[in-house]
C-alpha cells in the first residue's frame, strides 16, 4: 500500500513517498481504509523534534534515538471506512464510516491503518461518522475540534461571557470561535491579517490583527482568554483578564507552569494549562454539532498523500487557515 515514510528527524524532506505492507487487524482491531488525514502542527513538531531536550529525550527513547525506528509512518487524525474487523470486534462492521485519532501510535499517513476497537494506551478514540459529513470535514475534528471543545468546557464558557481567542485562525481556534458563539459568548479573535475575514465569518464579533496591535495593551478585559498558540505575554494576559476570569493555554511552556504559581489569587483568576484527552463521547458531540450545522471544518488548500511534505511546509509557514486536510482518492 502507499504510505508516507518518516525517514528521520528534520525538515519536511524526511517524509518520503513509498510502499509498505498492508496491515492485518488483530482480533480486537479494525482495518480502516483512510480517505482523509491531516497535516497537523503536532505531527510537524514530532517530525522535526523541535522540543526542549527534556521532552525530546523521552520521544527519542520511544520512537528511535537517532532516527525513527519504532514508528515508520506519521499521522494522528483520520477518517475512513471499515474494510475488515477482527474476531473480537463487536461495535463496528465492514462498511461503517468512522473517524478517529491514532494518538502516539501514529500511522494515518497511509492508505490503510489498523486501530483497536477500544482506546488503549498511546492510542486514540474511534467513533461512527454520520452520513452527510464528508471524510475531509471529519478528519480535523479528532484533535482541533476535541481541543476546542475541551477548552470551552474547562473554561466554563457560557452566554454573556466575553472571550478572546489568540490564534483564532488555526485548527483549534477556528472551532473554538464557532463553539464559543454557539454557547452565546461574545468572541474576539486574534490572528494575522489574512485570517481576519474568515474569523468574522465564523462568528467573531471583534477581530484583532496581531501584526498591528497587541491585545494585551488595549485596556480591554475578558472573562475568558484562550491562547491557542501560547505566545502571548503571560502578565499581559492576566492584566487583560477580569476578576474571576479564566486563562487557558493550548500550547503551554515551562514558563507558563512557573508563572501559574504566582497568579493573582486575590482576583480568583484561574489558569488552565491542561490540554484535551480525545475521547469517543467528545467525537460524538462534535459530529452531532456538525450535522446540526453549528460548526464546520475550515479547510485550506487541498493536498494529496503524495504531497504530504508540501503540506507540512505549508502548515509551518503559518499561512494556513483552519485545517490542512490530505485526501486519499
Amino acid at each position: 500500500m502507499k504510505a508516507v515514510l518518516w525517514t528521520g528527524y528534520g525538515s519536511p524532506d524526511v517524509l518520503q513517498n513509498g510502499d509498505i505492507e498492508k496491515p492485518t487487524p488483530k482480533p480486537d482491531e479494525l482495518l480502516i481504509k483512510v480517505h482523509a488525514t491531516t497535516a497537523f502542527m503536532g505531527d510537524c513538531e514530532l517530525r522535526s523534534l523541535q522540543f526542549s531536550w527534556l521532552l525530546s529525550l523521552p520521544i527519542r527513547i520511544y520512537v528511535g534515538f537517532l532516527k525513527p525506528s519504532r514508528i515508520k509512518v506519521l499521522g494522528q487524525e483520520y477518517a475512513g471506512e471499515v474494510v475488515e474487523v477482527g474476531s473480537k470486534v463487536s461495535k463496528y462492521k465492514v462498511g461503517d464510516r468512522v473517524l478517529g485519532s491514532a494518538g502516539f501510535r501514529m500511522g494515518a499517513y497511509a492508505e490503510y491503518i489498523c486501530v483497536p476497537e477500544t482506546q488503549k494506551e498511546m492510542g486514540g478514540p474511534i467513533a461512527h461518522l454520520p452520513q452527510g459529513i464528508s471524510y475531509e470535514e471529519a478528519a480535523p475534528l479528532n484533535i482541533g475540534g476535541s481541543e476546542a471543545l475541551h477548552f470551552m468546557r474547562v473554561g466554563n464558557v457560557k452566554a454573556g461571557d466575553k472571550i478572546l481567542i489568540n490564534g483564532g485562525g488555526g485548527s483549534i481556534g477556528s472551532y473554538a470561535i464557532q463553539l464559543a458563539k454557539h454557547y452565546g459568548a461574545e468572541v474576539t479573535a486574534v490572528d494575522r491579517t489574512e485570517k481576519l475575514e474568515m474569523m468574522r465569518e465564523l462568528g467573531a464579533m471583534h477581530v484583532i490583527d496581531y501584526t498591528k496591535e497587541d491585545f494585551t495593551q488595549s485596556g480591554q478585559q475578558y472573562d475568558v482568554i484562550l491562547d491557542v498558540v501560547g505566545k502571548a505575554s503571560y502578565s499581559g494576559c492576566m492584566r487583560s483578564l477580569k476578576k474571576n476570569g479564566r486563562y487557558m493555554v493550548g500550547n503551554p511552556q515551562s514558563s507558563h507552569r512557573f508563572n501559574k504559581r504566582f497568579r493573582s489569587r486575590g482576583q480568583n483568576q484561574k489558569v488552565i494549562l491542561e490540554t484535551a484527552q480525545p475521547n469517543q463521547p467528545d467525537l460524538n458531540t462534535l459530529t452531532q454539532l456538525m450535522a446540526e450545522g453549528h460548526i464546520k471544518s475550515v479547510i485550506d488548500k487541498p493536498f494529496t498523500l503524495s504531497q504530504m511534505a508540501d503540506a507540512h511546509r505549508y502548515v509551518e509557514s503559518g499561512m494556513k487557515k483552519g485545517n490542512v486536510v490530505v485526501s486519499l482518492p
